[in-house]
């Protein structure tokens, strides 16, 4: 529903409309009050009655919102307005079979079953002569770097955020490490396990304690991109999505100031995206995550 709240001071004063939604999830019920551009107003748990205010100003029109909207008056108000992303429709969606539900993933599973398959003997004996590390090593380090930062994506999930680990891209042979949706909008997120190393970001290259350069910008615009288009297309609306690079307990990490279109975090600082709002609501973000947790759905990603 809609509530037209009237705020502001003397000088003047500005109309805002105000939408609530129910939000059901982990045997919570709750409703949400956003303004129309998705700006988290204010929230009431149902089942303690308790309301817990966003913005200050808009206190008092969120409480009426609330009170409106669960009178039977509410019925009669205008609808609200579709969404850009549809709501979800849990009470009519075919459950997505266990063995293709993204949601039992855990950080690091796409890369499990190449590290359980250790090289044989000549491999690693190549690989001392040669003075490379091994595939396994890579790939367990990988494996601990992925561990790391989904712990600290799945804090978020407090905040009203969902995360994907390991999303499957089969037909160019790679995963998306973690996928974030929430209030914030959608990011894929690219895990990087160089500890104690100093990490220098620019705008089309990473380097590594001023050694080579490698391409990670690259993949994390292109995993975004996939993201973006799978995802719009199976919500039939428009979905956007940014790329994350985080980088594992570096010693130093910089970032030039002129890149925009990709985040770089060190694993601790990943929690100041947990305030993020205004890109989703509650509705939209959960019938995003709902959508891309359907395997099938990456299969020609």
């Amino acid at each position: 529903m809609r509530w037209a709240a009237r705020h502001g001071s003397a000088q003047g004063a500005c109309v805002d409309e105000l939408r609530v939604s129910v939000w059901k999830r982990y045997g919570q019920e709750r409703l949400y009050v956003n303004t129309l551009k998705g700006e988290a107003v204010a929230w009431q748990d149902l089942r303690t009655g308790e309301v817990h205010v966003v913005v200050e100003v808009l206190g008092e029109a969120a409480r009426a919102a609330l009170t409106a909207y669960r009178t039977p008056a509410a019925e009669s108000a205008p609808a609200a307005p579709i969404s850009p992303v549809p709501p979800p429709t849990t009470q009519t969606a075919t459950p997505i079979p266990s063995e293709f539900d993204l949601a039992l993933h855990r950080p690091g599973d796409s890369l499990r079953g190449l590290a359980a398959k250790p090289p044989g003997f000549v491999a690693r004996l190549f690989a001392w002569l040669m003075r490379r590390p091994v595939k396994t090593d890579s790939w367990n380090l990988g494996i601990a770097g992925e561990k790391v930062i989904g712990a600290e994506l799945n804090r978020l999930t407090r905040r009203g955020w969902y995360v994907l680990h390991s999303v499957p891209l089969p037909r160019i042979k790679a995963d998306i490490d973690h996928l974030l949706i929430g209030p914030g909008g959608v990011f894929t997120v690219n895990a990087k396990n160089h500890r104690d190393r100093h990490v220098w970001v620019g705008d089309h290259s990473v380097r590594v304690d001023h050694g080579k350069a490698y391409p990670y910008l690259r993949t994390a615009r292109r995993e975004a991109e996939r993201a973006a288009r799978v995802l719009t297309k199976a919500c039939g609306s428009p979905v956007k999505a940014q790329g994350i690079l985080a980088f594992v307990a570096p010693a130093e990490l910089r970032v030039v100031p002129t890149l925009l279109d990709v985040r770089a975090f060190e694993d601790r600082s990943l929690s100041s995206l947990a305030p993020l709002t205004g890109v989703l609501t509650a509705e939209q973000a959960e019938r995003v995550y709902q959508v891309a947790r359907d395997r099938r759905l990456w299969e020609n990603a």
